[in-house]
């Protein structure tokens, strides 16, 4: 595998701290969310960090590449061209679902997927499509997880190991990430650094947090814990990792703050001695590589590599071809199950931990009210303030899955609130009806009509 160009110390690049991000001292490179962006237009803060050589990589959050379904080519379309624009060595994403196709339903944040063969297969092979697709090498990144999903076959070392060995595909390690799964799901965060391909490794995230009631939330609002850097130190010992970088999403600290947070990460790199890569780990060495370790998943009538041993291997058949398919049947059914709990209120699957499927839908919903807010930020004020809104929102969600984009989430809530005759104070109606009649583009409906629909969202 080619060395991974070197990157060095950066930051999450967000618009509400784009000035303070300009003035930073020692900036190596800076990610932005790729979907956050506009490949014509791309803001002047971005140019001008360009400018300066500070090198900028896009973070996809919304691909779904762990998906049942093959990644949508216009997504891939879109992440190749904000790499073309960016000028980018690397664009990376999550090895997560975020929607399902039937029904039509979309998470609004990243879900783990099952760490089973069948999962393993299809996100092989949907790898396999985005690195066609894509003009510049793929990362994908270790997801934060609030559930398991029972009947697990690998760890996530395995999982990541093999991902690695079949698609040749580098590695985003969220440190933050491995201690929330610690909590969270009881994974060993020392075993998944020793049994993975370090080699493979393209950059660290490095993020904060907050614990509640047994549970913990990646927040990326809050400083970067001592138990973070004690990961990030852990990984340094084993790897001199190409690039690290500091996440921030919201709750945004003084400047200062920011640069201290940039200051301790580089003190941990600097004080953790590299030991050199570790011989193959034994959990690592029955991995299967060659013609017998694709389980039939990568559906390409074309010989494959293992990148890390640079051995060919045999095309998979037609038949395992049709394998992969009924694959991604069973796979769809499952993840469709759990998001229809988490998001419709259907009953939880067999084998899920209820309570946590419970604090997860909440956590689905609450982040649905916050992205809206922000998406459309005049609907707090119509609606009398973020609490009134926030209380119409929820109770919107739990009958209302979201099946688009959070544009459209916006478009639709307002709409509910219209065809129940909402909010009460008619002033207040006049201003909704207005921004929706703007953004939607048409009347909005007639009473019957809205009667109509009222009677179906009962019924539902």
């Amino acid at each position: 595998m080619k060395p991974m160009e070197r990157l060095g110390v950066g930051i999450g690049w967000r618009p509400e701290i784009a000035d303070a991000v300009e003035r930073l001292p020692g900036l190596d490179w800076v990610e932005v969310v790729a979907e956050n962006i506009c490949p014509g237009h791309l803001p002047e803060s971005l140019v001008r960090l360009r400018e300066r050589g500070v090198r900028v990589v896009p973070h996809g959050v919304s691909l779904g590449i762990g998906g049942a379904d093959r990644p949508d080519p216009a997504k891939l379309a879109a992440l190749g061209e904000r790499a073309v624009a960016l000028g980018a060595p690397i664009v990376t994403e999550h090895i997560a679902f975020v929607r399902t196709s039937s029904p039509a339903l979309e998470a609004g944040h990243l879900l783990p997927v099952p760490r089973t063969r069948d999962a393993l297969d299809v996100l092989c092979q949907n790898v396999r499509i985005a690195q066609d697709a894509l003009p510049v090498p793929l990362a994908l990144e270790n997801i934060a997880a609030l559930i398991s999903w029972p009947d697990e076959e690998l760890t996530e070392g395995q999982f990541l190991t093999e991902l690695v060995e079949r698609t040749g595909v580098r590695l985003l390690i969220d440190v933050a990430n491995l201690h929330t799964n610690r909590v969270n799901r009881g994974d060993d965060p020392a075993a998944v650094l020793d049994s993975i391909p370090l080699e493979a490794l393209a950059y660290v995230h490095v993020a904060g947090g907050v614990e509640k009631g047994g549970v913990w939330h990646d927040t990326h609002a809050h400083p970067v814990p001592p138990v973070v850097l004690d990961l990030l130190a852990g990984l340094r010992s084993r790897v001199d990792p190409p690039g690290v970088l500091l996440e921030r999403d919201d709750d945004f600290p003084a400047e200062a703050e920011l640069a201290g947070e940039l200051t301790a990460i580089r003190s941990v790199l600097e004080a953790a001695p590299v030991e050199g890569v570790p011989p193959v780990p034994e959990a690592r060495r029955g991995v299967s590589s060659g013609a017998e370790g694709f389980h039939g998943s990568e559906g390409r009538a074309m010989v494959a590599f293992d990148a890390l041993r640079g051995r060919p291997t045999a095309p998979p058949s037609p038949s395992e071809r049709g394998v992969a398919e009924a694959t991604r049947t069973r796979v769809g059914l499952a993840q469709a199950a759990l998001l229809s709990a988490l998001v419709a209120g259907t009953p939880v699957p067999e084998g899920f931990d209820r309570p946590r499927i419970r604090v997860q839908a909440r956590a689905l919903a609450a982040k649905r009210a916050d992205v809206v807010a922000k998406v459309a930020p005049e609907l707090p004020g119509i609606l009398g303030g973020s609490g009134p809104y926030r209380e119409a929102f929820l109770a919107y969600a739990k009958s209302r899955p979201m099946t688009g984009g959070y544009r459209r989430d916006a478009l639709d809530f307002a709409e509910h609130l219209l065809v129940r005759d909402l909010p009460a104070d008619p002033a207040a109606r006049r201003r909704l009806t207005a921004w929706w009649r703007e953004r939607a583009g048409v009347r909005p409906p007639r009473r019957i009509v809205r009667w109509a629909r009222t009677l179906v969202g009962r019924a539902a």
